[in-house]
């Protein structure tokens, strides 16, 4: 699975080089294709239920999922959440990030560091003995005491060698529920987090979601194993210091 996470870490890292206005989201959709069927893996999303791109563009007020399209084109303080997932030799790696498009305001730039802080604080959580929702509390105590709102209605998952498997996590919750974790299991952690309501909608293509407000929305993921030793992210080196993403 790590190899799998090296993959979409490494595709992910070239894109958002490559964020900037006037690049298309089907641009962006290609080269990440492109990055994994060169590292012999396919691309997890397309023509999953249905979906037919390998990358999720989101821009501004969409929350996930939105579709890549040579119509879509990023403009000059826009943010991007870009998701991606592979499958590697029957393993799946699953990781988003959301990217400021040139200089983005100061509410753009205080909503991604809050999620990807949040996303931090629930990886602090994976560890063996705690309970799945103490990574849920975690990650809905730091976003409202930043005044900011947890989407409700998407959650994270457990992953191996399917990209979803049976374990839902919420990203709002009380601690001390749920199963215990133990050495071995792996999730994919994703705050998904709005500037204003937690409401969202989905828009007639049956995939973008997008916030019922209006609102600023942002990503950020990793696939995270349970150790003895602490939490593994498995979408990032290992040696890799600093901040998640």
């Amino acid at each position: 699975m790590h190899r799998a996470g090296m993959i979409v870490w490494g595709a992910l890292t070239e894109l958002r080089k490559r964020v900037q206005p006037g690049v298309t989201t089907l641009e962006l959709d290609e080269q990440a294709e492109e990055y994994a069927r060169k590292h012999k893996a396919r691309p997890a999303f397309k023509n999953y239920h249905g979906y037919p791109k390998s990358l999720c563009t989101s821009i501004n007020s969409e929350v996930v999922h939105g579709i890549p399209s040579a119509k879509r084109t990023l403009k000059e303080g826009d943010i991007l959440s870009m998701d991606f997932g592979v499958e590697f030799e029957g393993y799946y790696g699953d990781a988003a990030l959301t990217v400021p498009v040139g200089k983005i305001d100061p509410k753009r730039e205080k909503l991604l560091r809050v999620t990807r802080e949040a996303l931090e604080r629930g990886i602090e959580q994976v560890r063996a003995g705690n309970r799945l929702t103490d990574i849920s509390a975690a990650v809905q105590e730091w976003v409202e005491r930043n005044g900011l709102s947890v989407v409700r209605e998407f959650v994270g998952h457990s992953i191996g060698t399917k990209m979803h498997e049976d374990l839902q996590l919420p990203n709002y919750g009380e601690p001390g529920r749920g199963p215990r974790l133990q050495a071995g299991m792996v999730l994919a952690i994703e705050p998904m987090v709005n500037v204003g309501s937690p409401a969202v909608k989905v828009l007639d293509d049956k995939w973008t979601a997008i916030t019922e407000d209006g609102s600023d929305s942002a990503h950020f993921e990793h696939t995270v194993a349970v150790t003895e030793n602490g939490p593994w992210i498995l979408t990032r080196p290992r040696e890799a210091a600093g901040p998640v993403w």
